[in-house]
């Protein structure tokens, strides 16, 4: 089984409203209300791309409850330990066009009380996993956990020889490589953050890609938005992919969508060449939708990667 790990999950409410100004009354023109976090981003492209999956994590309260339910909707499986202080943050995403120029605003709710109760519940699942399942490990850590939280559970996973991939940046990254994840996805801005140095040419990300593999990490995948993306395998080998064209219409999933699409594309096959096509795909696919990745938008982008990977 493939699972998600997303500690601070939530209902993104995200709306449209002409001319948004603070102090006053505003009237939305559209509502939307989706499942919001890096690891349920993951969840819903995998089952999308026909990859069973279970989505894992904290929920409280009638909005956890309006989580699972969206979720299991969407086909998605989930085991989310239920916290009983709080509330499953609501996330308020505001799109407003003032005078031609589109602004976008956010109100990121808080998130429900965890306590060591509810963390003891959780890696009480990861330690029942086995050797055969899939984790993946993406997105920020709550303020009432401790940020060493990533670096236990890559610790069993080490330790229980299972497969994870991590999705984070600077020192969150850095402390779990020792326990080399099969996969990290830094974008080029996240990989400067990371390595804290600027990168002007392909030669420089790979350079430090390398470093990070040095450091643990088996393979990785950096995107480079516009600019396709760049694979260092552990098998010492590099490919890389252009992007597709296309019309970027919303940016919000695309990373995650990356890693949902590589890891599909490796799952069917173990070949890294075709997981990365499957990466990259899924990744523009979601940044050329108004909603996450579909198999067919996926499937139609493929085509177009079929001859636009170099190896090295």
């Amino acid at each position: 089984m493939i699972y998600t790990i997303t500690f601070n999950p939530a209902l993104d409410y995200i709306t449209q409203v002409e001319n948004f100004k603070t102090g006053e009354i505003n009237r939305t023109k559209t509502e939307t209300i989706l499942p919001g976090g890096k690891g349920l981003n993951v969840s819903i492209v995998l089952k999308n791309l026909e990859i069973e999956n279970t989505a894992l994590g904290f929920v409280a309260s009638f909005t956890g409850e309006e989580l699972i339910r969206k979720l299991e909707t969407q086909g998605v499986k989930t085991d989310f330990v239920k916290v009983k202080d709080g509330i499953t943050r609501i996330n308020v995403k505001i799109s407003s066009v003032n005078d031609n120029d589109v602004e976008e605003t956010a109100l990121n709710g808080m998130g429900p009380q965890i306590t060591k109760e509810n963390i003891e519940e959780l890696m009480n699942k990861i330690q029942n996993m086995t050797v055969d399942d899939f984790v993946i490990l993406s997105g920020s850590i709550p303020k009432n956990i401790d940020n060493n939280i990533y670096e236990k559970i890559c610790k069993i996973l080490n330790e229980k020889g299972i497969t994870f991939i991590v999705d984070s940046t600077q020192e969150l990254l850095i402390s779990i490589l020792k326990y080399r994840p099969f996969l990290i996805k830094p974008n080029k801005e996240e990989l400067e953050e990371t390595v804290k140095r600027n990168l002007h040419t392909k030669e420089d990300i790979i350079t430090s890609a390398k470093t990070l593999q040095e450091m643990g990490a088996q393979n990785v995948l950096v995107s480079l938005g516009n600019d396709g993306a760049i694979l260092l395998t552990k098998e010492g080998k590099t490919f890389f992919s252009d992007a597709p064209k296309g019309q970027v219409v919303n940016t919000v999933g695309a990373g995650d969508s990356m890693v949902a699409g590589f890891l599909a594309g490796y799952y069917k096959t173990k070949d890294y060449e075709y997981a990365l096509k499957m990466g990259v795909s899924a990744g523009s696919a979601s940044a050329f939708s108004v909603e996450l990745a579909t198999k067919e938008k996926v499937d139609s982008i493929l085509k177009q990667l079929q001859n636009r990977v170099i190896t090295n």
